[in-house]
Formats: C-alpha cells, sequence, structure tokens
C-alpha cells in the first residue's frame, strides 16, 4: 500500500505542475488581451464575438460589395429589392452574408455598405453587372462597386453618379470592362488597365505581376473613393442595426 502511494506521487507533481502552467497561460493570454484587444484579430472572422467582448472588425476580405452615397437605408433595401429583410446587428449581418445573404450596413462616413456573395460577378456577366449597378445609380445616385478574387487575380471597380457610369473596369483572365477616364485615385496607385485585347492569351511576367498588384490594390483604391470596408471596426457601431435580406432574382436581369 505505501508503495502504491509512493508511485502516485511523481504522478500527483507532473499534474499539478501541468495545471499550474495552463493557469499561468491563460492568465497571460487575458492580460494581453485587456491591453490590446487586437491580439484576437486573427482569429475566424466568423465568430461573432469573443468572450472578453471584443469584436472583429466588419469583414477581412470581401468578394464584393457596394457603397452608396446615401444614409437612407429604406432606399437602398427598397432598389435592391432586397426579400425577408430582417434589421440586425453589424456583426449578425456578418454572419448571414456566409448564408448568402446580402448585408446592408449602417451608414459609414456617409456611406452605405451593401455586402455579399450575391452581388453581380463581372466575371460571369459584365452586362448584367452593369446593368444592375446602372440601375441601382438611377434610384440612389452616387454608387461605387468592387470586386476582387485573389486565387485567379480577377479584379472590378466602376463608378456611377445619377445613372451614368463615370467609371469602369474589370479583369477576368482578359479586360471584359474598360470604360470612362483613369481617375486620380488609379493613378495615384499605379494601377494599370489593360484596353481591350491588349494582353496575349498567355501574359509575361510582368504582366501578371501588375494584375496581381492591382488585385491586392482594390481595398486602397476603396478607401480613396469611399470606404474600405476591411477598416471599419464594429465597435464603434454597436447601437446601429443594418438590414439583412435575399437579393431578388428581378434586380438581377
Amino acid at each position: 500500500m505505501t508503495f502504491s502511494l509512493l508511485m502516485l506521487i511523481p504522478f500527483v507533481l507532473v499534474m499539478g505542475v501541468g495545471v499550474l502552467f495552463a493557469w499561468l497561460v491563460s492568465r497571460h493570454v487575458k492580460k494581453r488581451r485587456e491591453r490590446d484587444p487586437r491580439a484576437d484579430f486573427g482569429r475566424n472572422r466568423s465568430d461573432a464575438a469573443s468572450p472578453d467582448g471584443y469584436r472583429s472588425p466588419f469583414v477581412e476580405h470581401p468578394c464584393r460589395w457596394i457603397a452608396i452615397r446615401t444614409r437612407n437605408l429604406m432606399a437602398v433595401q427598397t432598389a435592391l429589392g432586397l426579400n425577408n429583410p430582417r434589421p440586425c446587428s453589424w456583426t449578425e449581418g456578418i454572419t448571414r452574408i456566409h448564408d448568402h445573404k446580402l448585408f446592408v450596413s449602417p451608414p459609414v462616413n456617409g456611406w452605405t455598405l451593401v455586402v455579399g456573395p450575391r452581388l453581380p460577378d463581372p466575371s460571369e456577366d459584365v452586362e448584367a453587372c452593369f446593368r444592375f449597378l446602372l440601375r441601382l445609380s438611377r434610384e440612389l445616385g452616387e454608387v461605387q462597386f468592387f470586386s476582387l478574387n485573389r486565387v485567379v487575380g480577377h479584379h472590378a471597380w466602376a463608378r456611377f453618379e445619377r445613372g451614368r457610369a463615370i467609371r469602369g473596369y474589370a479583369w477576368a483572365g482578359e479586360t471584359l470592362w474598360n470604360q470612362g477616364q483613369t481617375t486620380w485615385a488609379e493613378r495615384k496607385l499605379n494601377l494599370k488597365c489593360f484596353d481591350y485585347f491588349e494582353l496575349p492569351a498567355q501574359p509575361h511576367f510582368a504582366e501578371m505581376e501588375q494584375i496581381r498588384a492591382n488585385t491586392e490594390r482594390v481595398m486602397l483604391l476603396a478607401a480613396l473613393w469611399s470606404v474600405d470596408p476591411t477598416s471599419v471596426d464594429d465597435s464603434t457601431l454597436t447601437d446601429a442595426l443594418g438590414i439583412a435580406g435575399d437579393l431578388s432574382r428581378a434586380r438581377l436581369r
């Protein structure tokens, strides 16, 4: 009996040291979060909130979004023809994006953002994308569109004012859309907008590098034109509500 107890002593000591180590690590992490809440920035952005109440920025890498110069969410909802609209918080709206819904954000610096994968993809039908944006602009005024796919390098941006296309560019293996004069923001960011049929079927390395750079700078262009959605912190909009819903198929035609 005494021998068995002696054999248990090393095991108990090891378990005790393990528990103490886990407690120290947990305490260190908690203090770090209290000093700098951005310590959780690398967590999965689909998490609604961390245990200590910190919520992540709006969305890390949206694939497509629209910026509309308005604070009238109901007007945006009507123009989009959202089905099953539901008021929701910033974080809840982001979660619903993953359910293939659209989220109409609360106003951010005078702009309302519409985010979601159901927005038209110019790489699939650039004409449908153009008609969709033109219709929105006729109803809402200034409308900006951004799209990017880092995996294949597809990218697009457009700007409409009062039903008139001011600028539009889309690349998806080839130039699909190049309309209007290059803006000062594009020149500032050294964006290269290729003309129709300018690139060969197999672009050279330097051309592919420029295409990649264009894709990576879409967020920067959005920041200069209106709002970079990745820069928005939902903790500053805790009392604001947006709208989540399904995009009407009729609006995509």
